[in-house]
């Protein structure tokens, strides 16, 4: 089978030809009908996010037909329509069983500890495949699988009620399914911070308000619009120290931050004022919960999560925060 595969971190990805992979007991093997490009996968070819071992076919957003099933595997058929969630877990250890099965001891995300879905066929755990609706289409079950699973993760997280105000602070894939998402769960005003006007105009389109941060401080702005009070749910989604400053600064009494952009760079935040005066809260967002995906196909059954709107970048163009579209390979 063909394969597109990260050979050397800096370098393009090359076409590989691979055998098809061997079916386990427990697992599924899937004809990938289509694989989303995640600003991650930017990382891994950068060396910013270390894929080890190499060669490695990337790729964590997969939809596809099953091909093939493993012998204990009595849930799914062959020709079932499926995406798949980005983990291959055990499901025996103490964080399977808790339902917190991206911190499994022996868990491996596919597209970076093991091959992806830029081929062909990729093999997976039968308790990573979720039955994908006919109303959904392939690219956008394959999106479905990061984006917004990811988003939704983020939300549930900072446990945004209905009647709570809420700031998303990128306008990306991730913050395109945020905005839709917190006003699915009821926030009745939604604040979409960027710095491009393209993806401001999205966001309205979308039901936000924008918040231009490159024509003022968004801060303030912020307060202005919320007669002071700032936002009771904020999500940092572009990995930046000075927009985690202002996301905490942001923060109502009893606010909450979602912590969701990846760096390696640190903030700063001034405790009294900003944490303990207001008993706010700081939470770290690691991807999303397999739990979590029939939730998001609920939201799209409803026509509260139109994923057409999330479809957000290419490799280099994420890379440089250009873009505001989602590319999907489909084999």
């Amino acid at each position: 089978m063909n394969a597109v595969r990260l050979v050397q971190p800096g370098q393009p990805l090359k076409m590989q030809d691979l055998p098809v992979p061997e079916v386990g007991s427990r697992d599924v093997l899937i004809r990938v009908k289509a694989a989303g490009i995640c600003h991650s996968d930017a990382h891994y070819r950068a060396g910013i996010s270390l894929v080890r071992p190499l060669p490695r076919t990337l790729g964590h957003e997969v939809a596809g037909v099953v091909e093939k099933c493993g012998r204990d595997v009595t849930r799914l058929h062959p020709g079932n329509r499926v995406c798949v969630h980005y983990m291959a877990t055990c499901g025996d250890c103490e964080y399977c069983n808790r339902g917190s099965e991206q911190f499994c001891t022996s868990g491996k995300m596919i597209g970076k500890h093991r091959d992806g879905g830029y081929a062909e066929y990729i093999c997976v755990p039968a308790r990573s495949v979720f039955l994908l609706p006919s109303e959904i289409a392939w690219e956008h079950g394959a999106i479905m699988m990061c984006s917004s699973a990811t988003s939704l993760h983020a939300l549930n997280k900072v446990r945004l009620k209905a009647g709570e105000t809420a700031a998303i602070f990128g306008v990306g894939g991730l913050g395109t399914s945020a905005i839709q998402l917190a006003r699915a769960l009821g926030a009745p005003q939604v604040f979409a911070v960027d710095i491009q006007e393209p993806k401001l105009a999205m966001a309205q389109r979308l039901g936000a308000i924008p918040i231009n941060a490159a024509a003022g401080d968004p801060v303030e702005e912020l307060r202005d619009r919320t007669a002071g009070r700032g936002v009771d749910v904020a999500l940092e989604l572009i990995g930046l120290p000075q927009v985690m400053r202002q996301a905490v600064r942001s923060l109502a009494v009893f606010g909450r931050l979602a912590i969701v952009g990846i760096t390696d760079r640190t903030f700063e935040v001034a405790s009294y004022e900003e944490l303990l005066c207001r008993e706010a809260e700081i939470i770290g967002i690691s991807d999303h919960l397999a739990q979590e995906i029939p939730q998001l196909f609920d939201f799209v059954r409803r026509e509260q999560l139109r994923l057409s709107d999330v479809v957000n970048g290419v490799l280099d163009s994420l890379g440089r925060f250009e873009r505001q579209i989602r590319t999907v390979i489909t084999p």
